[in-house]
Parts: structure tokens; sequence; C-alpha cells
């Protein structure tokens, strides 16, 4: 796993001085105001990942509240806080798409007009949705920091509340009441792996979760591509770039409020790459039977990439939401088979005369191996004029039997290899 993380011991709530922003009042109080009007949702172990894991795993399954994500719970309490006159002038927010939904389903149930402002790239699934909810929906600005400036703005031209994604103490006690649930659900629990984008949801949870239990360690999860918190809070200049699975947490700056409670109370932030962030959906597709996006599946990834870290340990993970777009999900799973073994690409030099297409499909089938594609490249390769280039997609059980395709191909006297690897 790139970057280790440093080891921080625990942090006792009692033995830090000063108030923080958010207090357990304040997220006990957000429980009694979204109570009714957001899911309490499941929160329960799975028993397979956590033989995979090598610990007691327990999901939060907030990929399964209305809007298929947390963020209603802060989005609500923020909104229910608005007064009469507040409401009358609308609010605004920007959101990569997640708090978006949250922000403009409440605001529709409570008759309060409101504007979403979106960057450019924002899966198409997470714009639509938003939409639907009856919000006036902007794709302004490349990054969520960008769309963030061109919301203020666009509120203080008309007079809207700007309603924050998460530095905001709303907002940050309503995320807050995930912990609560858990905890509630799962007493055991002594670890939390958390998501972080910007922070609210760790902050909450951080500050619910101590209060009840000051000893329970509280990790947070980071993409690699964007490691905004992790270097706030251990004075790192790692890059942040590029595209992430985890868009609902690529955020290049985190909030203020949230990085002073995530210093006092957080004991570590790690980072997962790319490949586990796609492997942890895949299995949570595969064996939880459930669909989460990336964000979502962050903390999984953290586990599995540091098993002996969290060897034979409560651990919750929160399944933070599950708006994917479908030809994403497709991709991800496609590719996890290609990892496996399970689906590959095969290049094989033949001659190119009658039957030698059909000797090779004979000798795959007789191998066991289900021919996917075929394409015949006489053109565009680097081979003798009269050889041809022969790509084949096969579906094989597991990368053993990839290797004992390959082998046989070799004995039958054809030049065969992945691309790729030659």
């Amino acid at each position: 796993m790139p970057n280790p993380p440093k080891n921080v011991p625990p942090t006792n709530v009692a033995s830090k001085p000063g108030r923080l922003a958010v207090t357990p009042e304040d997220i006990t109080a957000a429980g009694a105001s979204i109570a009714g009007s957001v899911v309490v949702t499941e929160c329960d172990q799975s028993r397979t990942l956590s033989e995979i894991g090598g610990c007691n795993l327990w999901l939060k399954f907030e990929n399964l509240q209305f809007t298929s994500t947390f963020k209603e719970r802060g989005a609500l309490n923020r909104l229910l806080a608005l007064s009469p006159e507040e409401r009358r002038r609308g609010v605004i927010a920007m959101s990569a798409g997640n708090h978006a939904q949250g922000v403009a389903y409440h605001a529709s149930r409570l008759g309060i007009p409101a504007a979403i402002v979106m960057p450019v790239g924002t899966p198409m699934v997470k714009i639509e949705n938003t939409r639907r909810h009856g919000a006036n929906t902007i794709i302004s600005g490349k990054t969520l920091e960008e769309a963030g400036e061109f919301a203020r703005t666009h509120g203080e031209t008309h007079g809207m509340i700007m309603i924050h994604p998460y530095d905001d103490p709303l907002i940050i006690a309503g995320q807050g009441t995930i912990a609560l649930e858990m905890l509630r659900a799962a007493p055991q629990l002594d670890t939390l792996v958390v998501p972080i984008g910007g922070g609210g949801l760790i902050s909450g949870m951080a500050v619910a979760a101590k209060s009840l239990k000051p000893d329970l360690q509280i990790v947070g999860v980071q993409a690699q591509l964007y490691p905004s918190m992790y270097n706030a809070i251990k004075g790192d200049h790692l890059p942040m770039r590029g595209d992430t699975l985890a868009e609902g947490i690529a955020v290049k700056v985190p909030g203020r409020i949230t990085t002073e409670i995530i210093r006092r109370l957080v004991d570590d932030i790690v980072l997962v790459t790319e490949d586990q962030i796609e492997r942890a959906v895949a299995m949570l597709i595969a064996i939880e039977k459930t669909v989460v996006e990336g964000a979502g599946a962050a903390g999984l990834a953290a586990v599995l990439a540091a098993r002996e870290r969290f060897a034979g340990r409560h651990v919750g993970l929160v399944l933070t939401g599950g708006n994917i777009d479908t030809r994403l999900i497709a991709s991800v799973l496609t590719r996890e088979l290609a990892r496996e073994g399970r689906l590959t690409q095969i290049a094989i030099d033949i001659v190119d005369r009658p039957g030698q297409l059909a000797a090779v499909s004979a000798l795959l089938a007789e191998a066991g191996a289900n021919i996917i594609e075929v394409s015949h490249q006489r053109t565009f390769s680097d081979l003798p004029a009269k050889g041809t280039l022969l790509e084949v997609v096969i579906e094989t059980r597991d990368r053993v039997h990839l290797d004992e395709v390959m082998k046989r191909l070799g004995e039958a006297g054809f030049v065969a290899w992945l691309p790729g690897r030659r």
C-alpha cells in the first residue's frame, strides 16, 4: 500500500482542551430533528468480508437511503434550521453529486426553492437524479472548488442561502447521526473506517463516537489522487490530480471546521489506490449484492489493503453512497474479471491459410476456455506478409486455468502471448 500510514495512538476526547464547533448534544439534537424523514439504514455484519479481511466487519448501508447517499442527513438538518424568511429566499449548494441530491430532495419536500451548482465531469446519474428532485441544476467549474466560487457569487446575487456540503456545524451534526445508529446496532465496534472528502462525515461521526467510546479508533480514508486532508493533518505535500473513481471525495481544499475536528479526534488517515477502490466496488457487488460508488467503497479498500492493521478488530464501515453510472459499473466489473484471469485477450501468430482459426478454436474448446470475441489483423501488425495476427478474448475459470490454456497453445506449436506482456 503506498504511503504507509503513521500509527497514531487513540485520542481521549476528555483530555483535549477547548470546545469544538460540534458537540455530542448537537448530534443528538440532529437525530431528533431528522427522525422519520431519513431512513435508519441497516448495520449488519458481513460474514464473508469478515473472513476475507481477517476482522469482524460491519457495514452501514447508507447507499440504501432514498437518495442513495448519507448526505441527506446533514442537508435536512441544515434546511430545518432555516427561518421562514430564509426558506422564502431559497437555498444554493455546490456539490459533486450526493450533497446535491440530499439538498434537492429535502428542499422539494419542504417547499424551499433550490439551486445546485455541480462541476463539469459530475457523473450523469447524479446530475439527472438532482434534476428529478426539482432543483435548478447548474453545471459550472472544473473542480468542486470552482463550482463553489460560482455558487457563492450566484447565491449572493440572488439572495439565496448557501448550504455548504461539509464545513457547517449543522451539516456535520446531521452526518454524525450515523455513528449513533452504528454503535446502537453494534456496540462492540472498536474501530470505524470512514471516507474523507471535505471531512463532514468523519467529523460528525468522530464527535458522536468518541463521546460514547473514547478509546474507539477512527481511521479516515482518502483516494491517493486527492490526499487533501491527509496533507493538512500530516503536514505532507502529496500532489492532487487526475480522475478518480471516488469523485465523491475528490476535494482539493478540506474544510476549516472539519480539519480542526479531525486533527483533534481522528486517529489516522490512510490512502487507497484506484485499483484498490475498484476491487472493493466489485467485491461489494459480488459478495453483498449491493451497488456502491467509489467513495463508498473506500473504507473496505483500506481494510483489505492493510489486513494486519485491523486483524481481529470489530470494524465498522460506512457504504456512503450508491450513485454510480451503470456504464462505469460494467467497466469496473470487467476490469476485475481481467485482473482475476477470468477474462483475457490473447494474441496469436498464425499462418494465413484455411483451417487455422478452426484449429485454434478447437484447441481452446478442448482446454475449457470460452471464446468471447475474435479479430483477424492482416494489415496493421509487424508480422510477415504470410502471417496473421489473431486476437481472441477468452473466458477462463481463473489465472491457473489461463496459464494452462497458454501452455496448451504453445505445445500445439502456436506463438501466443498476452498483449503488453510479450
